[in-house]
């Protein structure tokens, strides 16, 4: 196996990554300015040195707490709890949220042998308690584990009876086309429609 094909193949263990496009990227590399090879190469063998995840809400971050945890000026009486560190940077992009956030580290999947006690419910139910929360929006992909986590974490603020919990609408996308929904698509954007 020559080197060429060594890093086709780890870049193709990358998500969204097939064989082809991690055989354009090393062509990519081997064409580059070496400068930028070798920042770019001390970057990756760097970043888990330098990213960790956020001791209060999970959040991949540089300094502790996040900069979002920090921020005296976010809205401290709301959560809105994800999946995965990235959904946080998602959600910030769309500049819609100003509260705080709460990374679960993943969804309920049984299957896959992932219970509630691999996920971080028992760090935000400790946040519910310690904290004059008001509101809990749970923001898990609209997928079977994604409802299931929505629903547990749900039972377990109904003993928090001062808390909103509410869960973001889920429907067709701006741009969609009716003919491409899928059954799930419709019905849920039937049953969160509103006024005009």
């Amino acid at each position: 196996m020559t080197a060429i094909d060594e890093l086709t193949g780890s870049f193709s263990r990358l998500p969204g990554i097939g064989k082809k496009s991690a055989g354009r990227l090393v062509n990519y590399i081997l064409k580059a300015d070496s400068s930028w090879v070798r920042q770019f190469a001390t970057q990756m063998a760097t970043l888990q040195d330098k990213i960790h995840a956020c001791s209060i809400c999970g959040a991949w971050t540089e300094k502790d707490p996040c900069p979002i945890c920090s921020n005296n000026l976010r809205d401290r009486s709301v959560i809105c709890v994800v999946e995965q560190p990235q959904d946080v940077s998602t959600i910030e992009s769309s500049h819609e949220f100003s509260g705080l956030f709460h990374v679960l580290g993943g969804v309920i999947a049984p299957l896959e042998g992932i219970g509630p006690d691999q996920l971080r419910i028992r760090e935000l139910i400790e946040r519910v308690r310690t904290s004059s929360i008001k509101e809990i929006i749970i923001a898990t992909n609209p997928t079977v584990e994604g409802d299931t986590t929505a629903l547990y974490i749900q039972r377990l603020l109904a003993s928090f009876p001062d808390i909103a919990v509410t869960r973001l609408a889920s429907g067709l996308p701006v741009g969609g086309d009716l003919e491409y929904a899928d059954k799930l698509t419709l019905a849920r954007s039937f049953r969160g429609r509103m006024k005009f």
